[in-house]
């Protein structure tokens, strides 16, 4: 390991290198922890808990329904669920019947849902029952074969099933009806109980899992990761949390989708040894839900987003002191941005410490913020053990700059994606040598601290200048009126592109564009001074919480054709 300056700022017992990795899968790391945790907890689910040893038996069934409806080695399987227990069982069992979990957001359009099973070739689709008319509209134009269905009510007590079949069930579009030839997840688990476990070896270099990048931002590319890779990654993030964190002591929430890259992390991060118990919430946006959760399992590790945890500090509940944080070692933040302001109002709040996380899909986690150590202001924390990273020139990619200077970001870890499925052209260009090519502009001090600007595609350019909207965006959230704010760039007939916000303002607070750009006009250069801004009730996000500024450009883009 080269004498890179992060290392020398790491938290005491983290170790620099976990060289050499085991030669294992997860499904080895499932069936130790069924073997030493004598029954202890692996999932929490609505007041319903999942042992390990409960759940590898739960796998094993699945395995061998698959297998029995046709599942060979290296067959995809689709997964369109949110976060519930059979997301989970169903990922595992994939593996265990020598297929690849290909997870698929079922916040997708029909146009991207279309795409992304006929990209990956799913023939089987393991989706939850409000989402089940979405596989049957678009099935005809797929791959797909067989449809199994499952209701979020199967791993529920019996108390709660109850109250859910009576209350809820129809009310919130889980009730179905299944057409000829598809099953039921329950019905398919007691048809195969009795057959043999599939005969098939499942290695670490084997592809494991697809997950779908870009769906916010284009065409939906699926990123290929091997069991070995998972495995790497998952001790990489444990190792980090390692001063603090203590296996079958500790409980950690699991908000973030599984779907979604950060989500699948922070899952398979809690199955390495020692395991953390996981409480599953499906809904992130659900808040009511999540604070009374919290209430009932006190968890010490909260990962999330920054518009959820500003969304948190707003609730009535939270302002009135009825919820106790008090438990909270740590919250890690991932996927957006975290403000200053943000953290330490968090931080204030509850007494736990906040961190930031930064990755891709394409990546795992590649840096998180030391977890007791120096914070500094505006960084996302330094790279994890046997992560390597420089920073280069926008232009070429091929200059390394100095320290402090901003360029692109890039990387060079063992975990890394084994490349895009059948987009080899793509794969190459993410791709130079060793080095993954991240897209995002930052920088990295003198102690080896990351600082992120930009996305390169985001940066914004009015007349010929650079913008990066997350600086912008941090000026603008210090405004004592606003809530959030994005910033993108829009058309603009004289800048060729301008700066523009959208804000949000704080219930009961009151502003106007005027008073926005002149607040900004006492903090930031003239040129990176918003030359529109819009005010709104709400955001557009992804599951995860993310702003999603596409959308808001795409709005603005169609505004100014109706002008026409």
């Amino acid at each position: 390991m080269a004498d890179y300056p992060w290392l020398n700022n790491y938290d005491k017992g983290v170790p620099h290198t976990l060289e050499p990795y085991p030669d294992i899968t997860l499904l080895d790391v499932i069936k130790e922890n069924a073997a030493q945790g004598r029954g202890r907890t692996m999932i929490w689910f609505k007041g319903n808990t999942i042992s390990y040893q409960k759940f590898v038996e739960y796998v094993e069934l699945l395995a061998r329904a698959l297998a029995g409806s046709g599942v060979k080695k290296g067959d995809r399987v689709a997964l369109m669920m949110p976060n519930c227990p059979q997301i989970i069982i169903s990922q595992f069992a994939v593996w265990r019947a020598g297929g690849i979990a290909a997870q698929v957001n079922p916040l997708f359009s029909e146009e991207e849902l279309i795409h992304a099973l006929k990209d990956c070739g799913a023939e089987t689709v393991i989706v939850l029952t409000p989402f089940y008319s979405q596989v049957k509209k678009v099935q005809p134009q797929t791959n797909v074969k067989r449809v199994i269905a499952t209701s979020i009510k199967e791993y529920l007590s019996p108390f709660m099933r109850a109250m859910f079949t009576l209350l809820m069930e129809k009310k919130q579009g889980h009730r179905i009806e299944l057409q000829p030839g598809d099953l039921w997840f329950q019905k398919i688990l007691q048809k195969y109980a009795g057959a043999p476990l599939p005969p098939v070896m499942v290695g670490p270099q084997d592809t494991a899992l697809i997950l779908f990048s870009g769906g916010t931002t284009g065409t939906p590319k699926g990123v290929m990761h091997s069991h070995r890779g998972i495995v790497m990654n998952a001790m990489q993030i444990r190792a980090w949390c390692s001063p603090i964190m203590k296996g079958w002591v500790d409980k950690a929430v699991l908000l973030m989708p599984i779907f979604h890259g950060a989500g699948n992390w922070i899952l398979i991060s809690t199955i390495v040894n020692p395991p953390v118990p996981i409480v599953l919430i499906p809904n992130p946006r659900d808040i009511k839900d999540l604070l009374t959760t919290f209430k009932k399992t006190r968890p010490t590790f909260f990962p999330g987003v920054a518009t959820l945890f500003i969304a948190l500090m707003n609730h009535p509940d939270v302002k009135s002191g009825k919820i106790d944080f008090s438990n909270l070692k740590m919250c890690i933040t991932a996927a957006a941005p975290l403000l200053v302001e943000t953290k330490k109002s968090w931080e204030a709040l509850t007494g736990g410490r906040i961190v930031e996380a930064y990755g891709l899909t394409e990546s795992g986690i590649l840096v998180m913020g030391p977890v007791v150590g120096k914070w500094k202001e505006g960084s996302v924390g330094m790279p994890t053990p046997d992560v390597a990273m420089k920073i280069v020139d926008i232009d070429t990619g091929t200059q390394d700059l100095k320290t402090g200077e901003d360029g692109e970001i890039i990387v060079k870890a063992p975990h890394l994606m084994q490349g895009y499925w059948n987009r080899p052209e793509a794969t190459a260009e993410m791709f130079r040598g060793e080095w993954q090519y991240t897209g995002d502009i930052g920088h990295l001090d003198e102690d080896g601290y990351l600082f992120i600007t930009s996305r390169k595609k985001e940066l914004i350019k009015p007349s010929g200048h650079q913008v990066y909207p997350g600086e912008v965006e941090e000026v603008i959230t210090q405004h004592p009126a606003v809530l959030e704010v994005s910033v993108a760039g829009v058309r603009d007939d004289l800048q060729g592109e301008a700066v523009k916000a959208w804000v949000v303002l704080k219930p009961g607070q009151s502003s106007t564009p005027q008073e926005i750009q002149a607040f900004c006009k006492e903090r930031l250069t003239a040129y990176k001074v918003p030359k529109h801004v819009e005010f709104r009730t709400e955001l557009p996000k992804s599951m995860v919480g993310k702003v999603m500024r596409r959308i808001l450009q795409e709005e603005d883009i169609a505004k100014q054709k109706e002008k026409k």
